[in-house]
């Protein structure tokens, strides 16, 4: 275990393609989405901490979460979970995150792990990160590539150049550009390519490393941060906070760090494969909860206590509360029963789930949001 090693998690966002289960006051990392027995948060915080220990893992929330964010992980100090007074995305959560254990840990290494994606296989993921770890002490950026199952558009990717051969990180390649979300016959080609890999958004770096290229690319931003994780721990925590968080722009780690330090040619990929997911929609849930291949498909049932009634049908159900659902001659259906919203769509239609969030918002059904 590497002593200067901390994992931040940020946990933010409302998941609206997971709507009406994900809602703002409770977002999908607080949820059980895969009937595991565990939020998703919770799994990220058991892959991680054995990795770098309890005492460095830090989150990243909302203000509005704090409190249930400090429930579900009690082994977490409350001083390790960091309130956002808005959302700001992800350049100023790792940002100030970074700078707060760098104050600590002037040797720190930080990675950041999204508080809502599923990993299958944590024993290859716990090696795979073992190597980026080794690579951040080049003083680059390391970020992690999936190998894709498919050519997906809903992901953006990385290309990667040559093996670097680098002492404890024998995958180790050069990041030689990122690529936005693709079209289909783009996607196509990346994958048919063999040099792409999916953008998982994990980054692995020296803290230093990453604030200096933060300050370089964007020096306001980095400026307010600062004054904010200068104050931190002072009487003048709550003004300092609210007088220049409003101000702070809203861009995320990849525009501001990586792309740029990709571009000058300090970025590197370890390739990993370890059934990576970030559950992105209902499709997801439903593939990552499918039956073993070769058994029959059916309905699958997650949360509340459902009596489930399936004829010739596939499909998830997700309940909160005990109720029989009869679903009869109907492939590949999504029903989400909550106490206030009855959602039913198909796994092809996964991805608009979050234009009914926006219909709901234009009729101001802001208690559905």
């Amino acid at each position: 275990m590497n002593t200067h090693f901390h994992a931040i998690i940020p946990a933010g966002g409302s998941g609206t393609r997971l709507w009406p289960l994900s809602r703002r006051a409770t977002p999908k990392f607080l949820h059980d989405v895969l009937g595991l027995g565990r939020s998703l948060i919770q799994a990220t915080w058991d892959r991680v901490a054995p990795i770098v220990g309890e005492d460095r893992v830090w989150v990243v929330t909302g203000e509005n979460h704090f409190d249930q964010v400090a429930e579900q992980l009690p082994h977490i100090a409350r001083g390790q979970i960091i309130a956002e007074p808005s959302p700001k995305d992800s350049a100023a959560a790792i940002g100030l995150a970074a700078m707060l254990i760098a104050r600590e840990d002037p040797d720190a290494i930080v990675g950041s792990f999204s508080a809502d994606h599923s990993i299958t296989n944590v024993d290859e993921f716990r090696l795979v990160i073992d190597q980026a770890v080794a690579a951040a002490e080049t003083g680059d950026i390391v970020t992690i590539g999936i190998m894709p199952r498919n050519p997906a558009t809903a992901y953006g990717y990385i290309e990667t150049g040559d093996l670097l051969g680098l002492d404890g990180a024998p995958t180790a390649r050069r990041a030689l550009a990122f690529a936005e979300k693709p079209e289909a016959s783009t996607a196509r080609q990346y994958v048919n390519s063999g040099r792409y890999r999916w953008n998982a958004g994990m980054f692995i770096a020296k803290a230093s490393s990453l604030l200096d290229i933060l300050a370089e690319e964007d020096p306001a931003l980095y400026s307010g941060l600062a004054r904010i994780a200068e104050a931190w721990d002072t009487p003048d925590h709550d003004e300092v906070l609210s007088a220049v968080w409003p101000g702070l722009e809203k861009r995320a780690i990849d525009y501001v760090v990586a792309e740029p330090a990709a571009a000058a040619g300090r970025v590197i990929v370890i390739p990993g494969d370890f059934g990576w997911d970030d559950v992105g929609d209902f499709d997801s849930v439903a593939r990552l909860r499918q039956p073993v291949p070769g058994e029959p498909r059916g309905v699958i049932s997650i949360g509340g206590n459902t009596d489930l009634l399936e004829v010739d049908a596939s499909g998830v159900v997700f309940s909160e509360g005990p109720r029989t659902v009869a679903i009869v001659g109907l492939e590949d259906l999504v029903v989400v029963d909550t106490d206030d919203v009855l959602l039913i769509t198909s796994r092809s239609h996964a991805q608009d789930v979050k234009k009914a969030v926006s219909v709901a918002g234009e009729r101001g059904l802001d208690e559905l949001l």
